[in-house]
C-alpha cells in the first residue's frame, strides 16, 4: 500500500526553488480554532473577496458556502487562471484600487511578492503542515496539491494500450491524436516541457521534444480541464499535462476518462495569500484560516482534490505520487516563476 506522505517527490534538478524531495512528517499539534477576535472583526467587515483558480462548481462555490454557513461572512469569488489572477492584481495594485482580499494559484504569488502586493501573514493552524508547504518568508501557505499527468479517453485508448512513458508518446499511432493547453502555464505545454527538461537534462530533453513535435501535438487555447473535456468528447485520444484528479472526477460521472501515471509527473501546490492593503483583511484571513483547518481540508478531499494536511488523505491515494512506482518532480511558486519564461520559449521555438 502506498504511504500517503513519505517519499512522494523526487527533487527537480533545475535553477530556481523546488519542493523538497521527501514529504517530511508534520508537527503532531492539532489544528487550532480561529481566534475569536479575528472572527468578530471578519463579521464586522461582512465579506471576503477571493480571486481563485479553483473550479467553481467543484470547489470554490461549496467552500464559500461552507465558510458562510460557519461564520456568517459572505464570500465573493472571481475565477481565473493563475496568470490572469496575477495580471488582475498587478493592475489593481498599480492603480491603487486593490479589490481582492485573498488570492490563490500555483505561481501568481511569486510575481506579486516582488510588487509588494502580498501581506506577510499565515494562519497559526497551518503550522501542522509539512514545512515545504509553507513559504519560509511567510507570504503563502499551500492548501492542496496538484499532480499533472497525461489523461486519456478510455473508449479510444483501452486500458493497457495507453502510453506509459515519454518514449511511448513517440509511437506513430498517436500522431495527430494528442492535445495540450498552449498557454504559458504549468498545466499546459510549458509545464510538460519543464518536466522533460528537468528529468532528461537540456540536451537530451530538447532532442526528445523535437521528436515529440513530429507527432503534431495540437495546442488549444483552453484550460487543462477543458483539454480533458475535448479528449472525453473524442476530439483527441490523449491530453498532456492535465490534473489527474479531474480525470477521476469525470470518470465517477460516467465519462470515458482516466489518467496515466507516467514517470515523472509534475507536482505543484496551490497556494493562498492575503493581498496587501486588502479592503477586508480580517475576513480574508479568516477564509484562509478556514481553508487550512481540518474542516477546510476535508472539503478538498470531498471534492476529489488532494489536501495538504497529512491527517486528511485524498479519497483516491493512488493520485498522489509515492516516489517509487509513481514519481513526480515538484516546483514551488518561485521555481515556476523563475523557469516559466524558458519553458514557454522552448514551446514557441519547437512546437509553433
Amino acid at each position: 500500500m502506498r504511504h500517503p506522505i513519505a517519499r512522494t517527490f523526487r527533487r527537480a534538478r533545475l535553477a530556481g526553488p523546488v519542493l523538497a524531495a521527501t514529504l517530511v512528517a508534520a508537527s503532531p499539534a492539532p489544528a487550532s480554532a480561529a481566534d475569536s477576535a479575528l472572527i468578530e472583526a471578519a463579521r464586522k467587515e461582512g465579506k471576503a473577496v477571493w480571486y481563485t483558480t479553483q473550479i467553481i462548481n467543484q470547489f470554490a462555490r461549496p467552500a464559500a458556502e461552507a465558510f458562510e454557513k460557519k461564520y456568517g461572512v459572505k464570500v465573493d469569488y472571481v475565477r481565473a487562471d493563475s496568470n490572469e489572477v496575477a495580471l488582475r492584481l498587478l493592475n489593481e495594485g498599480r492603480a491603487g484600487r486593490v479589490q481582492a482580499d485573498v488570492f490563490d494559484g500555483t505561481s501568481a504569488v511569486a510575481r506579486l511578492k516582488g510588487e509588494n502586493l502580498v501581506l506577510k501573514w499565515a494562519p497559526e493552524n497551518a503550522r501542522r503542515f509539512p514545512a515545504q508547504y509553507l513559504d519560509p518568508d511567510g507570504y503563502w501557505i499551500a492548501t492542496n496539491l496538484y499532480v499533472l499527468t497525461p489523461g486519456a479517453n478510455t473508449d479510444l485508448v483501452p486500458k493497457g494500450t495507453e502510453p506509459r512513458t515519454f518514449a511511448d508518446l513517440l509511437n506513430p499511432r498517436w500522431k495527430g491524436k494528442i492535445a495540450w493547453n498552449s498557454a504559458p502555464a504549468t498545466s499546459a505545454a510549458s509545464g510538460f516541457i519543464g518536466v522533460v527538461l528537468t528529468e532528461m537534462g537540456e540536451e537530451k530533453g530538447l532532442a526528445y521534444l523535437k521528436e515529440l513535435a513530429k507527432q503534431n501535438v495540437t495546442g488549444v487555447q483552453v484550460a487543462a480541464r477543458q483539454v480533458l473535456d475535448l479528449v472525453i468528447a473524442g476530439e483527441y485520444s490523449i491530453a498532456l499535462n492535465i490534473f489527474n484528479n479531474h480525470a477521476v472526477i469525470s470518470a465517477a460521472k460516467g465519462a470515458p476518462s482516466d489518467w496515466i501515471p507516467m514517470n515523472p509527473a509534475m507536482a505543484i501546490p496551490s497556494v493562498i495569500s492575503i493581498t496587501k492593503d486588502a479592503p477586508h483583511p480580517n475576513a480574508g484571513k479568516l477564509l484562509v484560516d478556514f481553508l487550512a483547518s481540518e474542516d477546510g481540508q476535508k472539503l478538498y478531499r470531498d471534492a476529489d482534490y488532494m489536501p495538504i494536511d497529512p491527517a486528511v488523505p485524498p479519497r483516491d491515494p493512488a493520485l498522489r505520487p509515492d516516489g517509487e512506482k509513481f514519481r513526480a518532480v515538484a516546483f514551488t511558486p518561485e521555481g515556476i516563476e523563475a523557469n516559466m519564461g524558458k519553458w514557454a520559449a522552448v514551446y514557441k521555438d519547437i512546437f509553433r
